[in-house]
């Protein structure tokens, strides 16, 4: 069966997005990047076992295919933007209630009742699924309990306010997968539900 993989970029205080606009995020998806070249490695091995992209309705909107499949036109030989590329090859998923179709590439448009729809995608063939979404959309797969792993990227920096992804879900134990640190100051914690 195929894992729900839930990356997200955060504070070492837990937020997942400011309150103010500033830079906290050492690669802020521009062509600016801190990321050290382990990071970047290991972050594009991660899709050599993803053949699904789950997206929010709102991440579609506002560009994430474009962006990706501008960057992987920008930087063909790259092995950074490897990733931009599968990105591209990968099939996409837009759970929604308010499209009726997809105006994207190798995507389609589900329902945005995220326990069914989520557990067809888990049964299908194929290497696992990659969700990329705002915090509300995170926060509903958690509180849902769909997310079979957690990849936490670490920023070095504190917030102190923003936006949070396990404030719906309550209480609840995760299990450590692995951490790993890197010479950019980012710390990359992988976790999987508790039982």
């Amino acid at each position: 069966m195929k894992k729900l993989i839930l990356q997200m970029q955060m504070s070492v205080d837990g937020f997942v997005g400011s309150d103010e606009d500033r830079r906290w995020q050492l690669w802020e998806w521009g062509d600016d990047s801190d990321w050290d070249e382990q990071l970047k490695q290991d972050f594009n091995a991660v899709f050599t076992t993803v053949d699904t992209i789950l997206l929010s309705r709102k991440m579609a909107e506002q560009g994430y295919l474009a962006h990706w499949g501008n960057a992987a036109k920008k930087y063909p030989k790259d092995r950074f933007y490897a990733f931009a590329q599968r990105i591209i090859e990968a099939e996409k998923v837009v759970a929604s209630d308010r499209l009726e179709a997809s105006r994207w590439e190798r995507t389609r448009v589900v329902s945005g009742d995220l326990p069914p729809e989520i557990d067809a995608l888990k049964r299908g063939e194929g290497g696992d699924i990659a969700v990329f979404g705002g915090a509300g959309f995170a926060s509903a797969l958690i509180a849902a309990g769909l997310v079979d792993e957690f990849q936490l990227f670490i920023n070095p920096a504190v917030l102190g306010s923003g936006r949070r992804i396990f404030d719906i879900g309550g209480f609840s134990r995760l299990m450590l997968l692995g951490s790993r640190p890197y010479a950019c100051g980012m710390v990359v914690s992988r976790y999987a539900p508790g039982q």
